[in-house]
């Protein structure tokens, strides 16, 4: 097995916190809501969202992927830390045995916040990952945290 690490950052006029929560606590929640288009539903099929738990990404039809599954590794408020682990479904094209992320958020000097993100692939003997695979899930991550984002900024007392 070989593993593939990638690191990314992004800025955002968010506040560190409200980001976090929204994101990542309550992603659940919040984005079927701003993406129905993409995500019919998120749930917890294990756990109530700690440490341990699994939550299913049920996407809306027409989207290449009936569903996914993670596990959620750690969940840090204090320290704004998430880290899961990818386990089962569509993105886990043959080959990969999990994807593993790190998020980190932190303030930034202009009062917003500095995402970063690691991202290891597990491969199988000796799959090779394919850049395109890679940038597809990137890019859907990147668009789903910019649409959060932005509901953060049109409502700034959500997540306060």
């Amino acid at each position: 097995m070989g593993a593939t690490t990638f690191t990314d950052e992004h800025t955002s006029a968010v506040a560190p916190s409200r980001i976090f929560k929204a994101s990542i606590v309550d992603s659940h929640n919040l984005i079927p809501k701003l993406v129905p288009e993409a995500i019919k539903s998120i749930e917890f099929v294990q756990g109530n969202g700690g440490a341990g738990s699994i939550k299913q990404i049920n996407f809306a039809e027409g989207g290449g992927f009936g569903s996914v599954k993670y596990q959620i590794d750690e969940l840090n408020e204090d320290t704004l830390t998430y880290k899961y682990s990818l386990v089962e479904g569509g993105a886990l094209i043959e080959g990969l045995e999990k994807i593993t992320y790190e998020v980190k958020f932190e303030p930034s000097p202009n009062g917003g916040s500095i995402s970063k993100v690691t991202s290891k692939y597990y491969t199988k003997d000796d799959f090779k990952l394919k850049e395109e695979d890679i940038k597809a899930g990137k890019e859907r991550v990147l668009g789903m945290y910019k649409v959060v984002e932005a509901y953060l900024l049109q409502t700034p007392d959500a997540y306060a």
